[in-house]
């Protein structure tokens, strides 16, 4: 895959800085991206999705609809590691502008039957934290100055809330990236084993966003240094008519796309895309958050994640093996991989 065929011109004012979008020619990390060309209109946006196509037609919408060129398409399928290191090369390779933020978007839910990445893991777990696991650590390097990393997790992650979706079910991660070795799996319908999987994925998300902040502090890049790296968790709210139901039945897809819209007028902890999306955008360019690290956004404002998302022993099973099955090395990354880091304070005390 040639560098020239993967980046598409950027605009004609020299641009300053970098922000990298996963999943960002629909939904959520299209209104991010708009956010981010409407309000930063120096800084260049690079739509990594999957369809090179599809994201050239985000684009070129993005283009018009904000005035602003700054914008360009990778193809990152996060779903294969090979190309998320592919994607990662490419982007040093092209000389960009320096990299500001890394906003960790893409998602995946399934409905209808389980299935897997190109690697063999499942898919929901391999997507939405085994690919964006990889990708940060291949892009830390990248990062400029004050850099950021945002994950969007979501309120599916806390059982405490009431998202209509099942609760996360934590296991060993082996067992999450291969299902089909757990020795003793729920019993339940497909639909409600894909959105277990969904909030659990999003449980991984937070786990990882809080042992991120352990390691980049050990590595002596978090807040307070010279070349600060922060990383944040979001939780977007409700927003349905996303893309998010591609894998519903026909009748909730009805539900998804025209009934829960309105209904969203009087849902509790219900936004719009493009609401959330200027939030999401809020946390990875806005000076207010530049000393922010470890904590857990539901849209701008600053909470507490679920008791579970604070568990270190979890957190470091999953860190381990996320190593393991994504082959991350330490010359791929700057934050200690194997070693044991002494136990803090707990980041949602501090």
């Amino acid at each position: 895959m040639n560098i020239h065929s993967v980046f598409i011109k950027a605009g004609e004012l020299m641009p300053t800085q970098t922000v990298v979008i996963t999943g960002a020619n629909v939904g959520l990390g299209f209104a991010c991206a708009r956010a981010v060309l409407n309000e930063h209109r120096e800084w260049h946006v690079v739509l990594a999705c999957r369809s090179r196509e599809r994201g050239e037609t985000a684009a070129r919408q993005l283009c018009k609809e904000t005035g602003n060129s700054q914008v360009s398409v990778a193809e990152l399928d996060l779903a294969s590691l090979a190309s998320v290191r592919d994607f990662a090369g490419h982007f040093v390779q092209a000389g960009s502008p320096p990299l500001h933020s890394i906003v960790c978007n893409a998602g995946l839910q399934f409905s209808q039957g389980r299935t897997v990445t190109a690697d063999g893991f499942e898919s929901t777990f391999g997507v939405n934290h085994l690919g964006h696991f990889l990708l940060v650590h291949l892009l830390l390097r990248q990062l400029a100055g004050s850099g950021r990393v945002v994950m969007v997790s979501s309120g599916t992650h806390d059982p405490a809330q009431r998202t209509g979706l099942p609760a996360p079910r934590w296991v060993n991660p082996e067992f999450l990236a291969f299902p089909e070795h757990d020795p003793q799996p729920l019993q339940e319908p497909a639909g409600t084993a894909g959105r277990r999987a969904y909030s659990t994925s999003k449980l991984c998300n937070l786990l990882f966003t809080y042992e991120l902040t352990r390691r980049l502090e050990a590595a002596g890049r978090s807040v307070g240094t010279a070349q600060p790296i922060t990383i944040n968790g979001f939780n977007p709210g409700l927003m349905p008519g996303t893309n998010l139901a591609r894998d519903y039945g026909p009748v909730q897809q009805f539900a998804w796309n025209y009934l829960l819209p309105v209904l969203a007028l009087v849902l509790p902890n219900a936004r719009t895309v493009t609401a959330s999306g200027k939030a999401l955008a809020g946390l990875a360019c806005a000076s207010e958050f530049e000393a922010v690290t470890g904590k857990y956004f539901d849209g701008r404002k600053e909470t507490a994640s679920s008791a579970e998302s604070y568990d270190r022993n979890k957190a470091l099973e999953l860190w381990e093996a996320s190593c393991r099955l994504t082959r991350l090395t330490p010359a791929e990354t700057i934050v200690p991989l194997e070693q044991r880091l002494p136990v803090a304070a707990p980041l949602h005390n501090r």
